[in-house]
């Protein structure tokens, strides 16, 4: 793994796992995997957020801010 990306898990106090893939005929959910793919699927159904229309990371991280707080919304009001 490159050396910065080990510097900023390290500052960030981040946890890195690397899950092998596994090759058998029947499905099996991977640790952890499903979270992150149904987070990709939620935040997806936000056209800015469909495409790279950002030209800075601050905005798409705010975009980002912004639709995960709409979801939370909408989910707390059900």
């Amino acid at each position: 793994m490159w050396e910065w990306v080990k510097n900023t898990f390290r500052h960030l106090d981040w946890k890195l796992e690397i899950v092998s893939k596994i090759h058998r005929k029947v499905f099996e959910a991977l640790p952890k995997r499903w979270i992150v793919e149904r987070t990709f699927g939620w935040l997806n159904l936000y056209r800015r957020l469909s495409k790279d229309y950002e030209y800075s990371t601050k905005s798409s991280e705010t975009m980002i801010k912004v639709a995960m707080i709409h979801l939370m919304l909408k989910k707390l009001t059900k």
